[in-house]
């Protein structure tokens, strides 16, 4: 029976040699959810958010209205109240730490918190976790400054807000799979809650899948060039990976995957499902793991060996980040929340949403995928097996060209073993699992089989 190719994404342009038919097929109930993001609630959180004063993670811890302590607190309600009608599913805390000074960016002993909530998944066997993340701490010029006011509404309480309003739409439905929002604190000062949570997933074997990072992804227009731009979000992946790339080198070499790591897998799993489901946004992949000069909270997940990206949006604006609020030579300083373009930013979080919910409604990756190289041959043989957990209809075959950035060509396929008229030599491969709704589980490279 010839494969049938079932969708491709209509914002690619395919060699003439692999072009086929383009359809997209969403999910009525994915759908709905990115209907339910609302700009006015972004809005909302942003203000809240602000009017703590500082978010400083070394600022005032006892204050019920002032600084990190009082505005872990309010994330913390938040997630609460939205726990009332998710029927015992989602749970939140505070998840803390006691830090000694460091000499650096922490100059005493310091209570740290990352906020936490769990969607817990209603299979049982499944144990896939994924988490959205941004972090809730911000800065004035001093990363030391503790005391004088600091908005952050961009950096990084548009990523709070994401979260929380994932949390929000995603809290009242039910996935097999558990997701994670979590509000983190300590990016500041040398990505120290992210650092936390990460080394514990790692010590407890906690099986993450995927982290979805957001830090500045709610404004539209750039510094020095004056560029207003808002359809484009950028996502940020490495390729080869971070953890113990001296134990894989030598395949990666051999088998030409320098460009297939976990998390660049992911970041073309984002793009595809996000550009599926937000209208007049496209997710721009960059082949770094994060800008010149900075850092974010995925970095402690991808060198502890999970997938993790950073979506940032296209066009910074450094007089808005890391900036007493003053003004100079005519230029307004400060992250001020008259700067966020909130519209941007509900496509940014639909973004987010829509791929969460895709790769937690999705069956589990398929297993022990392999690519047959016995013989000399133009055509290509793969087999593999039946996912740990979830309900699957079938598998897609994906096919790209060795110079292409994005994925070409899915072939779908009942069964557990695909010939195909391309070449191994000429061509990258992947397998997937989907269940009957469409959703797609992660791409899976094939390892060598005989």
């Amino acid at each position: 029976m010839k494969p049938l190719l079932l969708f491709a994404l209509v914002t690619l342009v395919f060699n003439p040699r692999i072009n086929a038919q383009t359809i997209i097929q969403r999910d009525p109930v994915i759908e709905q959810m990115v209907r339910e993001v609302s700009a006015d609630s972004l809005k909302g959180y942003i203000t809240s958010l602000v009017a703590f004063g500082t978010r400083n993670t070394l600022s005032t811890q006892s204050s019920k209205r002032r600084g990190i302590g009082a505005a872990r607190n309010w994330v913390l309600q938040k997630f609460n109240s939205f726990g009332k009608n998710s029927g015992g599913r989602l749970t939140a805390f505070i998840d803390t730490t006691i830090l000694q000074p460091d000499g650096n960016r922490v100059d005493s002993l310091l209570l740290l918190g990352n906020v936490v909530a769990t969607l817990k998944g209603t299979d049982v066997a499944d144990k896939r976790i994924f988490v959205i993340s941004g972090h809730l701490d911000n800065m004035r010029t001093s990363v030391m400054d503790r005391i004088g006011d600091a908005p952050g509404a961009n950096d990084d309480g548009s990523g709070t807000a994401a979260v929380i309003e994932c949390a929000r739409v995603m809290s009242s439905r039910a996935f097999p799979a558990t997701i994670i929002f979590v509000a983190v604190s300590g990016e500041e000062q040398g990505l120290l809650g992210a650092t936390y949570m990460a080394a514990k997933a790692k010590k407890e074997g906690t099986a993450i899948q995927a982290v979805l990072n957001n830090d500045i992804m709610g404004s539209n227009n750039s510094s020095e060039t004056n560029i207003i731009n808002n359809t484009q979000v950028r996502v940020f992946s490495e390729g080869l990976p971070a953890f113990e790339l001296d134990k894989n080198a030598k395949s990666i070499r051999q088998l030409g995957l320098e460009n297939d790591g976990k998390s660049r897998q992911l970041a073309r799993y984002v793009k595809e499902v996000g550009e599926r489901y937000v209208d007049n946004l496209q997710v721009v992949m960059i082949y770094r793991n994060d800008r010149f000069l900075r850092g974010g909270d995925h970095t402690p997940y991808v060198e502890n060996g999970f997938a993790a990206v950073r979506f940032t949006e296209m066009n910074e604006n450094y007089y808005r980040q890391h900036q007493d609020v003053r003004k100079e030579n005519g230029i307004q300083y400060g992250d001020l929340p008259e700067y966020i373009d909130y519209e941007y930013l509900r496509k940014n979080t639909a973004m987010n949403l829509s791929n969460l919910a895709n790769l937690a409604k999705a069956p589990a990756i398929p297993e022990d995928v392999r690519i047959d190289i016995k013989k000399l041959g133009n055509t290509s043989y793969l087999y593999w097996s039946a996912p740990k957990t979830g309900f699957v209809k079938g598998y897609y075959l994906l096919i790209r060209e060795s110079t292409s950035a994005f994925w070409q060509k899915k072939i779908f396929t009942a069964s557990s073993y695909i010939t195909v008229p391309f070449s191994k030599d000429n061509y990258f491969f992947a397998v997937q699992a989907v269940n009957a709704e469409g959703n797609e589980s992660l791409p899976v490279v094939p390892a060598v089989g005989r």
